[in-house]
């Protein structure tokens, strides 16, 4: 989708997030996680960006509206952004390559969902304004 476009369709959620430095965020979100844009207003600092395999997030650059509270980096505390990938390898590679620094270094791990356990590989990274982004690949369902 080009400038000023909008997306053909919106995930039931999108997450907005407010950044400092949007060319900053904008290198960030496409140049590491390799999303693309969907749109970007005209004279605005703001993308709507779609991961190749369908996660979808907004970013924008802060300009006092809709900050409930103090604003200091690391931005986004208490909240885990998690992006499934079809290939957590190639994601983790990238981070790797480029000397980025992880939260929590590739690892595969089985989380409980009731009647059976969810595997997946994940990976943790923070963005420039200090979100905490769950990068992570499904591997499976065992039997508790």
């Amino acid at each position: 989708m080009g400038l000023g476009s909008r997306p053909e369709s919106w995930n039931p959620l999108v997450a907005e997030m407010m950044v400092q430095d949007f060319p900053a965020s904008l290198a960030w979100w496409t140049g590491m996680l390799g999303f693309v844009p969907l749109f970007q207003r005209p004279g605005q600092k703001l993308a709507m960006l779609q991961h190749p395999d369908g996660a979808q997030v907004m970013i924008y650059e802060r300009d006092g509206d809709w900050e409930t509270g103090a604003m200091e980096v690391p931005f986004g505390r208490g909240a885990v952004f998690q992006v499934f990938v079809a290939d957590v390898a190639g994601a983790h590679a990238v981070f790797e390559a480029a000397g980025h620094g992880f939260y929590v270094a590739l690892r595969e791990t089985w989380r409980d969902w009731g009647d059976c356990l969810g595997g997946q590989r994940e990976f943790l990274v923070q963005d420039p304004d200090g979100y905490l982004v769950k990068v992570a690949e499904h591997i499976g369902i065992r039997p508790l």
